[in-house]
C-alpha cells in the first residue's frame, strides 16, 4: 500500500490542528483549524498562540512539559475563543513532532462536534421517517380538515356564547394543522436550485421589504452592507426564502421592539472542506443579527434539525429548510448565540467570472 504524502494527510485531518515552534508561535495551521477558528493561516502564522486565541489552559506550561517529557498530554473541557464569539468547550491534545525537540502539535477537539455526532444519525433518521410519513399523509389529511373547518363555520352561524367559541376553536385549530402540513410538504418538495449569478444584496432587499410590512413591522432593520461584494451562484427565490426565514426567526424571538442587523462582508479565508481534503472557498458572508434573548442551550446543537424549535408553537421546520437550501447551494450556515446577541451567518461561494 502506498501512503499519501504528508501534505495531503495534514490538509485532510478532520480535526483543527496547529504546529507550534519553540517560541510558542504558530508555524502551520490546517484547513480544519482555519474553518473552526474563522481565522486565516496568514492571521495566525508567526504569532504567539495566546495573542490570537483565548484558551483557558496554561499553554506555556503544557508545551514545556511535552517538550521535556517527549510524550503527549491531554487537557479536557477547555474554553476556547477568538474573542469574536462565545467560548467553545474543547478537548486539547498536545504531542511532540518526530525528533524535533521544540515543535509540538496541538489538536483541538470541539466537544459540541462529538456531542452532536453522537445523536445526529438517530435524529436525522427519525426526522426523515417522520417527514416521509407526513408527506404521504398530508394531502389525505388536509381534505377532511377542510371539511371539518367548513362544517364548524356553518354551525357557528346559528350559535352564540360558549358554543360559538367552541366552533371558532375548531376552525382555528384545523387551520393551524393545515398550515403545519403545508410546511412539511414544502420541506419535502424543495426543487433543485436553478443556479445563476445572483446579487446577494438584491435578495436581502426583497427579504427586508417583505419583513418590514409583515412579521417584522415591530423591528428596526438595519442594513450594514459591503457594496463591493461580487455575485454568488444561487437560486434567487430560494435564497430569498432563506433570509425571510432567518429574519422571521429573529423577529419572533424578539417578540417586542428590537433590532435586526443585516450585515455582509468578504472573508477570503473561509473554506468548506470536502471529503477529498480540498477546501472550497466561501468568501461571501451574510449575517442576520438580533438582540433577542438568545437560543436555549438545550437545543443549540440541534437547531437545524427538523422538528427542533425554541418557540412554544414552533414547527422546527423553518431553520431545517434554511440549512437544506444552503447545503444545496454549496454553502455553510452556523449560529453563535448569547443572551442579547444571536448571529446566523451564511457563507456562500463567488460566481465564476465568466458568467
Amino acid at each position: 500500500m502506498t501512503l499519501p504524502p504528508p501534505g495531503i494527510i495534514w490538509t485532510s485531518l478532520p480535526l483543527p490542528a496547529l504546529m507550534i515552534d519553540g517560541a510558542d508561535k504558530v508555524i502551520e495551521i490546517n484547513p480544519a483549524a482555519e474553518l473552526f477558528l474563522n481565522l486565516s493561516a496568514r492571521a495566525l502564522k508567526g504569532h504567539v498562540l495566546g495573542e490570537r486565541l483565548a484558551i483557558a489552559a496554561p499553554l506555556e506550561e503544557i508545551f514545556a512539559r511535552v517538550r521535556k517529557n517527549r510524550s503527549a498530554l491531554f487537557v479536557n473541557d477547555v474554553d476556547l475563543t477568538t474573542g469574536e464569539r462565545a467560548p467553545v468547550q474543547c478537548n486539547l491534545q498536545v504531542a511532540p513532532v518526530g525528533d524535533d525537540p521544540e515543535t509540538v502539535l496541538l489538536l483541538i477537539s470541539p466537544r459540541e462536534i462529538a456531542d452532536r455526532l453522537g445523536r445526529a444519525s438517530m435524529v436525522k433518521s427519525a426526522a426523515r421517517s417522520a417527514i416521509g410519513m407526513a408527506e404521504m399523509l398530508a394531502h389525505e389529511i388536509k381534505n377532511p380538515l377542510a371539511g371539518i373547518a367548513g362544517a364548524a363555520q356553518l354551525l357557528s352561524m346559528n350559535l352564540s356564547g360558549d358554543d360559538l367559541e367552541l366552533t371558532d376553536l375548531i376552525v382555528d385549530e384545523t387551520r393551524r394543522v393545515v398550515k403545519l402540513l403545508e410546511q412539511v410538504e414544502q420541506f419535502g418538495n424543495v426543487r433543485p436550485p436553478e443556479m445563476k449569478a445572483v446579487n446577494i444584496h438584491d435578495v436581502l432587499d426583497r427579504a427586508r421589504k417583505s419583513a418590514a410590512v409583515g412579521f417584522g413591522v415591530h423591528m428596526l432593520i438595519i442594513e450594514d452592507y459591503d457594496p463591493s461584494l461580487p455575485p454568488t451562484m444561487g437560486d434567487a427565490d430560494q435564497l430569498t426564502q432563506v433570509f425571510l426565514n432567518l429574519v422571521k426567526n429573529a423577529a419572533e424571538a424578539a417578540k417586542e421592539q428590537g433590532t435586526i442587523r443585516l450585515r455582509t462582508f468578504y472573508d477570503y479565508s473561509l473554506r468548506l472542506r470536502g471529503p477529498d481534503g480540498n477546501g472550497q472557498r466561501l468568501p461571501l458572508q451574510i449575517e442576520v443579527i438580533d438582540d433577542g434573548p438568545g437560543i436555549p442551550p438545550d437545543i443549540a446543537n440541534a437547531l437545524f434539525e427538523p422538528f427542533v424549535s425554541g418557540r412554544e408553537n414552533g414547527t422546527g421546520l423553518g431553520l431545517a429548510l434554511v440549512s437544506k437550501i444552503i447545503s444545496e447551494h454549496n454553502g455553510w450556515i452556523n449560529v453563535d448565540s448569547v443572551p442579547g446577541r444571536t448571529v446566523f451567518r451564511v457563507s456562500l461561494p463567488v460566481a465564476p467570472k465568466e458568467l
